[in-house]
């Protein structure tokens, strides 16, 4: 080699390395203590009796080798509202995120600007008129036991202190990720950071976004385990470096991303967020999707644009594919979401917007059968349409997702529609009826229905009927 060219391959190396030095994301601190306060030992002193498996679990935390002990993360002020008194201590028995932010502030504040922190705010939404109306009644304490048992542990719920001091056990225990604290603070580090050993292992898992993200109207964990990634994830786990301390993807591990990868953990040009929602392009969660900055931009308020959001998302995938293969993903992406939206949810909404005008139906929710038609259509096949596209999970888009979308409006929806409209014809409702026949002849006229309404071409009748042939010799030639 050269002299030249020894000096070229140095100067490469040098750039290599500072450009990896430069994109490298910070290190997490912890904030440590030189020894284990006396408060700490005190508490330790008993409850390594009192709570072994507490004792054990805090012994193996990154908390343990800080010396970071009960007292600094349960402290309280006499004046907290839900302070007790133990052997001697002002403690809390929550641990809020304004606790966790005296040493992880970065944190708890973009957890603070995420969507997960507003979760606990859910006492107007249906799925809470649910939980506490139509399937249950307030019999504990004030509260429905389905929302206490159910909605309210992935939401968060809002602790309430008795007059006599302790914890409501209708708002208490709770680890919903939206969970409003007496100190004011909202949301519950505690969901993903299973205490008291606060494991990175643990939290980068999909599981530990499984107790939520799950079921049918939501079901992300299901979708990530049928999707190419979960796959892998699980047939090389023991590759995955999930203890890593800085767990780059594509550098420290490159079997599969989970949640955690793609969502939160560092690349080597994004750090940790902890505001979930910051590489989310899509909303997928209403009944019409949108753009995750759209309702901020109608409101007037500046947001992280949606392209920044999927620029970033892009940059985890790059980690592992190629540039063309993440666009040509999302063109797949966005196709789905736009067919969805365009074909039965806004046609959905139109339908029930014209009979709550007319008053065809009751205002209240759930008396009648095409409002449980139409939150089953977007809440549950919906989501599940949309969150299988987004996560590349085929039969959750197909047969658990479209499928049930388009059985839903066609061969319930729409006959219920005109059923509710046949009624407000023969009980004189004339302009009302005729005002909904109208919304609904003209969604029917549309090009995407026209095999419904019976008006497609006869050059696309004749195109599927010769396929259809084709498909049905072949497989019988197979069978012989």
């Amino acid at each position: 080699m050269t002299r030249l060219m020894q000096l070229g391959s140095v100067l490469l190396c040098l750039l290599f390395s500072v450009s990896l030095h430069a994109a490298a994301p910070k290190a997490q601190s912890l904030k440590t203590f030189s020894s284990l306060s006396e408060e700490s030992q005190q508490c330790v002193g008993c409850h390594k009796d009192i709570n072994l498996g507490l004792y054990q679990q805090w012994g193996k935390s990154k908390h343990y080798g800080a010396n970071v002990g009960c007292y600094e993360c349960h402290q309280a002020a006499p004046s907290d509202k839900d302070a007790i008194q133990h052997e001697g201590y002002s403690i809390s028995v929550i641990v809020s995120p304004k606790d966790c932010s005296n040493c992880h502030q970065q944190e708890v504040s973009e957890f603070a600007k995420s969507h997960h922190a507003k979760a606990g705010q859910i006492i107007g939404s249906l799925d809470n008129f649910l939980a506490e109306v139509v399937e249950g009644a307030l019999v504990f304490n004030g509260e429905s036991p389905a929302a206490v048992s159910g909605c309210w542990q992935c939401h968060g719920s809002e602790i309430k202190v008795l007059d006599n001091g302790d914890l409501d056990p209708a708002t208490w225990p709770n680890t919903g990720i939206g969970r409003i604290n007496p100190d004011g603070s909202i949301g519950a580090c505690s969901a993903c950071h299973q205490r008291h050993e606060f494991s990175l292992v643990q939290a980068r898992r999909p599981e530990a976004c499984g107790k939520c993200h799950l079921g049918p109207d939501h079901p992300q964990k299901e979708i990530y385990e049928e999707s190419k990634h979960g796959i892998n994830f699980y047939a090389h786990v023991n590759e995955m470096n999930l203890s890593s301390p800085k767990w780059v993807v594509g550098e420290d591990y490159n079997a599969a991303p989970t949640c955690a990868t793609c969502h939160m953990s560092a690349t080597r040009d994004l750090p940790i967020t902890h505001d979930i929602g910051d590489r989310i392009s899509w909303t997928l969660r209403p009944a019409i999707s949108e753009k995750v900055d759209a309702k901020a931009i109608a409101s007037g308020k500046k947001v992280k644009p949606w392209q920044e959001r999927r620029d970033d998302m892009k940059n985890v995938c790059v980690a592992c594919h190629t540039s063309q293969w993440v666009e040509n993903f999302y063109q797949q992406f966005d196709a789905l979401v736009n067919l969805y939206n365009d074909k039965f949810a806004r046609p959905g909404k139109a339908l029930m917007d014209v009979l709550k005008k007319h008053e065809l139906i009751t205002p209240t929710g759930f008396d009648e059968e095409i409002e449980w038609t139409w939150f089953y259509l977007w809440h549950h096949e919906g989501r599940r349409a949309r969150h299988g596209a987004a996560m590349m999970a085929p039969d959750y888009v197909q047969w658990h997702g479209m499928y049930e979308v388009a059985e839903r409006f066609y061969i319930e929806m729409v006959p219920q529609f005109r059923e509710i409209v046949e009624h407000a014809e023969h009980e004189g409702k004339t302009e009302a009826a005729a005002e909904a026949n109208k919304v609904l002849d003209e969604i029917l006229s549309r090009p995407e229905h026209a095999w419904f309404s019976g008006s497609e071409p006869d050059s696309v009748k004749a195109a599927r009927l010769k396929a259809q042939k084709e498909f049905k010799a072949r497989y019988a030639s197979e069978s012989k």
